[in-house]
């Protein structure tokens, strides 16, 4: 992604970063004090005057952020002195995309992340103890704050939603009888297979946190005695996958996990599952994008993981995956690369003969 330039430009390029977190804040209250759209508001633009007057902000406060905002290509001003919002403040104000990345930065993030020399040290989530006192944030993910939880799960959902229905559409093609779904989290997945198949059987297996979240979700269901739901705490590598699954599902589950555990989860799934069954691993690889943005902003998740989530797992390369599925007995039957409108590459995974 390095591009040449000179020794001016490089060291504009190092000031970004040096101010990086400054400018985060001001992005962030641009937005939030509701800048961005007074002036967004006017296809003509507002002068300084006007924005404070329908901000009921202080003239101060305005001036630093819109000079900040200014260095940061949100806004623009005219020949004549008023304001515009350009195309990368429309991104921060209005898109989906830049919002949930931006609260889970915020909100997830940006704490804890003054901790990151420390879990590279120690190969532990330094971060996570500035919500509570966990070993990983799965198990306190229940308990997060509010608006942390929030912007935590809107980050998980915004990155894998997109996916399921063409998902769908791949899984079904085989006969599915029961489907373990292995880390459901809120239940998404097990709702959606429900719905989009009336005889479909679904087990899902994660900590009991989570599955009295997903339990609470379902429970109003009309399917919701095809859901069934079984603890497990999968970082015990002596805690087996129960039998009886012809399909189980993993979506970014696997990220969650350093490349021993996965080693771990995958062979526990291979001696729980018969030859006939089918194995698929939904993840949004770094290396398999079709933009420089979603890759930009998959390697920078690898951090969170490192220093909040769990202190040894990450984003994974595509070809990564695929040989440690390898190296625990299975074959990659197919590989279905950006499934519908996603970041997502499927993998369907079967015994090797």
């Amino acid at each position: 992604m390095s591009k040449r330039m000179s020794a001016l430009e490089a060291k504009y390029e190092a000031q970004k970063i040096a101010f990086a977190p400054i400018y985060f804040h001001a992005a962030v209250s641009l937005k939030e004090l509701g800048i961005l759209d007074v002036i967004a508001r006017s296809r003509t633009g507002l002068f300084l005057e006007e924005i404070i007057e329908q901000t009921k902000l202080s003239e101060y406060g305005v001036k630093v952020l819109l000079e900040a905002g200014s260095c940061i290509d949100l806004v623009e001003q005219t020949e004549e002195g008023k304001y515009l919002v350009t195309t990368v403040g429309r991104f921060i104000r209005s898109d989906r995309m830049t919002e949930v990345n931006m609260n889970f930065a915020k909100d997830v993030c940006y704490e804890g992340l003054t901790n990151l020399k420390e879990s590279i040290v120690t190969g532990k989530p330094e971060g996570l103890k500035v919500f509570g006192d966990w070993p990983t944030v799965y198990e306190g993910l229940s308990q997060l704050p509010e608006q942390v939880k929030k912007s935590w799960f809107e980050f998980d959902h915004f990155y894998s939603d997109d996916a399921f229905p063409h998902a769908l559409e791949l899984v079904f093609k085989e006969p599915v009888k029961t489907l373990f779904d292995i880390g459901g989290n809120t239940g998404k997945w097990a709702k959606a297979c429900c719905e989009y198949n009336s005889e479909v059987k679904v087990k899902m297996l994660d900590l009991p946190g989570q599955l009295n979240v997903a339990k609470e979700n379902i429970a109003k269901e009309t399917y919701s005695d095809r859901v069934s739901y079984f603890e497990i705490d999968l970082l015990d590598d002596q805690q087996a996958i129960p039998k009886g699954a012809d399909t189980v599902w993993m979506s970014q589950f696997l990220d969650c996990f350093g490349s021993d555990e996965i080693l771990s989860i995958l062979q526990r799934v291979y001696e729980a599952v018969d030859d006939q069954a089918f194995v698929y691993i939904l993840e949004p690889f770094w290396d398999n994008q079709r933009f420089p943005a979603s890759e930009f902003c998959l390697v920078g998740t690898s951090l969170y993981f490192t220093c909040i989530a769990n202190g040894n797992s990450k984003m994974y390369h595509s070809e990564e995956m695929k040989k440690m599925s390898v190296d625990t007995g299975f074959e990659v039957v197919d590989t279905f690369e950006l499934i519908g409108d996603s970041y997502h590459t499927l993998l369907k995974l079967r015994k090797r003969n």
